[in-house]
């Protein structure tokens, strides 16, 4: 999808380096159009398209509902995958560099996921969430497999006080020998939110350590919460 092609080229990607370095997360604004999030809204209800649907409660994860789509991806959905993808794994190669992980992650989607299929990792991941008054998501990692991309992404499908209220994107850090920092996001529709899918490195005083990180959602207050999620890697099961 070239729109997605030229829109991820018009973004600095230094800037964006510089904010997940520091943060370990970042936002792109108005990465999707109005229409794009609507339309995926739309075919949240269609059964093609989908190789599982997990509903929250009955196990523990929250209390929503969530589609993972199968292969072949949605167009936009493989678009935002493939492009968005070559931009983030310079960032994931340096972490793993300064924590001397001694991983080197590829330069394109393919190779990950021909890596991730070698792993016995052959199920897409990507997936879109809904929630009601009263939802919300624990606390939690998507790693899926022991082959997994540091990074991943979340595109926001409804505008917040407006289409719900609450719902709050909700990041922890778990810093050594301290207690957890909680950081709370509320992106607009049409945004992007880029963020570590396990753990970051900060720099101490005696070298970078890895500081472990979870993502969750805030208890929605009342309306319809819908997002997508991009993650890279593929899945075991």
């Amino acid at each position: 999808m070239k729109e997605i092609q030229h829109i991820v080229e018009t973004i600095n990607w230094q800037v964006i380096t510089e904010e997940m370095n520091k943060k370990g997360y970042t936002i792109i604004p108005e990465f999707l159009s109005e229409h794009q999030c609507k339309e995926m809204v739309g075919q949240y209800d269609n059964p093609k398209g989908y190789r599982k649907t997990v509903v929250m409660q009955q196990y523990r994860f929250g209390l929503g509902e969530y589609k993972y789509f199968d292969y072949p991806l949605p167009e936009l959905v493989q678009a935002i995958r493939e492009n968005i993808y070559p931009k983030l794994a310079p960032i994931a190669n340096l972490w793993m560099k300064v924590l001397k992980t001694g991983k080197v992650f590829p330069n394109t989607l393919r190779e990950l996921q021909a890596l991730c299929h070698s792993n016995h990792q052959l199920k897409p991941t990507p997936l879109i969430l809904k929630y009601g008054v009263g939802g919300f998501n624990t606390l939690h990692q998507d790693l899926y497999g022991d082959l997994y991309f540091p990074l991943q992404t979340v595109l926001f499908l409804n505008e917040p006080d407006k289409d719900y209220t609450g719902g709050e994107f909700v990041i922890t850090q778990q810093n050594p020998r301290a207690q957890s920092k909680a950081i709370v996001l509320q992106p607009k529709r049409g945004d992007m939110l880029i963020f570590t899918t396990n753990y970051r490195p900060v720099k101490g005083t005696k070298g970078y350590h890895k500081v472990n990180m979870k993502h969750g959602v805030s208890e929605l207050h009342s309306g319809k919460r819908y997002t997508l999620g991009v993650i890279f890697h593929d899945a075991a099961s």
